[in-house]
């Protein structure tokens, strides 16, 4: 007899691994990195030009001037989960620059209770050990400017790891596209192809564990999951506009629309593509203090009553910028407004410029 929580948990995990395409694949490294950008709601595909552009669109990495370097925690579902982030950017001339980041989502100290009751029947709690569910995903990114003013582009090499305890564990490998380009009226305009080849995921899974849960559960847990998935392309189109306001005032506006390749609930949605608007503004002050806010995630809703609701996220920030140390602050999900959970998340920004 094997405990119910354990099962559950391994099962879920495994039934998503097929050779088919998904939905909804890798979707740590699709939560989104830096405080700053979160507060927007992810709009800023189109104007992004630090060390986070890795993430959101390797090409406005040619703006940066100095190396920089960023670091992020968030924590989710009740502290359970902890999503960190570490990014290194830097310059190689004047028209074009590398980047290397590390993302982090996992839930650690899971117990393992599959040997809780030996064969005797008899309940031995030394016999319970911790492990963790824990995914990764590595990213190299180069970005070069074209020789057409206001054009660039950079392209991601994504290695993708995922880990769950000794029971099961994937490499994946895949690319993303992004392009920029201003005009010289302060419009930019912004896309970014994600998992452009789609992603591959091979799993590896130890039989002999798997059948240590098999029928713990009737009917459940009897076959070997598949060994890979694919992550289909997903698509988000950004255009941004910078307002200056007695020199001393800014605003940044931008609508991002972020497509996906399948039917979901986003409020357009097709057989062929679903797409979810995103809509942020950064006010700052002399580039020293920064009020941000934004809505995403427009879902329609299915409830009780089989009727469709429609549901968004508000998002808010606030920023501090002193001589290349940056700190930002995004409460996401303003009121629980959404199906998403709310978050807290901290991020810090070190301009390498500062040591000069």
């Amino acid at each position: 007899m094997r405990t119910t929580t354990f099962v559950f948990l391994l099962f879920t995990a495994t039934f998503i691994h097929s050779q088919t395409t998904r939905k909804y694949s890798n979707e740590f490294m699709n939560i989104g990195v830096d405080a700053a950008a979160l507060g927007m709601s992810n709009a800023v595909v189109a104007q992004t030009a630090d060390v986070n552009s890795s993430y959101w669109n390797p090409a406005g990495l040619v703006h940066l001037e100095d190396n920089e370097l960023s670091l992020m925690h968030s924590s989710y579902f009740a502290n359970i989960a902890n999503y960190n982030y570490i990014a290194f950017a830097k310059p190689i001339d004047d028209r074009s620059a590398l980047a290397v980041s590390l993302i982090r989502f996992a839930v650690d100290d899971i117990l393992d209770t599959t040997q809780l009751i030996d064969d005797q029947g008899n309940v031995n709690y030394d016999n319970i050990n911790l492990f963790s569910a824990a995914d990764y995903g590595l990213t190299f990114s180069y970005a070069r400017r074209l020789p057409l003013q206001g054009l660039n582009y950079g392209v991601n090499a994504k290695v993708i790891r995922r880990v769950i305890g000794d029971f099961a564990s994937s490499w994946g490998f895949g690319f993303d596209l992004g392009v920029q380009f201003a005009s010289n009226n302060d419009w930019k305009f912004g896309v970014m192809v994600r998992d452009l080849t789609t992603t591959f995921n091979s799993w590896a899974i130890d039989e002999d564990k798997l059948e240590d849960i098999q029928g713990a559960i009737e009917g459940q847990n009897q076959e070997v999951p598949e060994s890979t998935e694919l992550t289909l392309p997903k698509l988000q189109l950004g255009i941004a506009k910078l307002f200056t306001f007695n020199y001393d005032y800014t605003l940044r506006a931008e609508l991002d629309l972020n497509i996906r390749f399948a039917e979901t609930n986003d409020v357009i949605s097709s057989s062929f593509a679903s797409i979810n608007p995103a809509l942020g503004f950064e006010f700052g002050y002399t580039d020293l203090v920064f009020l941000r806010a934004g809505m995403g995630n427009f879902q329609n809703e299915i409830q009780i009553d089989n009727n469709e609701n429609l549901t968004f996220q508000p998002n808010f920030g606030l920023g501090f910028k002193y001589r290349g140390i940056q700190l930002d602050y995004a409460f996401t999900d303003i009121g629980d407004q959404s199906a998403a959970l709310y978050s807290n998340i901290f991020s810090l920004k070190l301009d390498f410029s500062i040591f000069r």
